[in-house]
């Protein structure tokens, strides 16, 4: 039985990592697409299992064999979801892939049954709080986001679905109930 194709998506800082880890727990038969990126991890991300962490030129080759099923430029790096993964994994199980809007409406382009479903903050000054809150990027990377959330925020209704991420557990259980419904139909 083929699964369904959930895409998930929102700006920077608006917990869908967490929100996305939650789920798998929550239904474990769930399948994650892993992405690939060209930026640096993180500390604690590990390749292969985060991202796959590529150099600019194994990212060149993928994108010039058609490796991807969609790929971008993303603050400053690029990201992109490996073709064949998600081929394989969808024969089986309903994926979902944790991306930015420019990716999705791509993965829309090329697999018009993917849901769509927007992660929104309660409030641009909480994604602020937020993205000051993990640590993880500078005073200018946090000013980029912040603008790129405009822009991401003003695309949320070309999406199946749009939750705003108030409390991560509610969040899930709303996402959960989405899922259900759409692998139902």
């Amino acid at each position: 039985m083929a699964g369904r194709l959930f895409v998930i998506s929102g700006p920077a800082g608006v917990g869908k990592g967490t929100v996305v880890k939650r789920l798998i727990e929550r239904r474990p038969d769930l399948a994650l697409s892993v992405s690939a990126t060209t930026r640096s991890p993180r500390p604690g991300e590990v390749d292969g299992v985060s991202y796959y962490f590529m150099t600019d030129p194994q990212f060149d080759d993928l994108i010039a064999n058609g490796g991807f099923l969609e790929w971008a430029n993303v603050h400053t790096h690029r990201y992109g979801t490996p073709r064949a993964q998600v081929e394989d994994k969808l024969r089986g199980n309903s994926l979902i892939l944790e991306i930015d809007p420019q990716g999705a409406f791509s993965v829309r382009r090329a697999m018009p049954d993917a849901v769509l479903v927007f992660i929104a903050p309660p409030s641009m000054e909480e994604l602020r709080r937020r993205l000051v809150g993990r640590g993880t990027e500078d005073a200018a990377d946090i000013e980029r986001r912040m603008s790129d959330a405009q822009t991401e925020m003003a695309v949320r209704d070309r999406y199946d679905e749009v939750v705003v991420n108030n409390e991560i557990e509610d969040t899930v259980d709303r996402i959960l109930a989405i899922i259900n419904e759409y692998e139902n139909r």
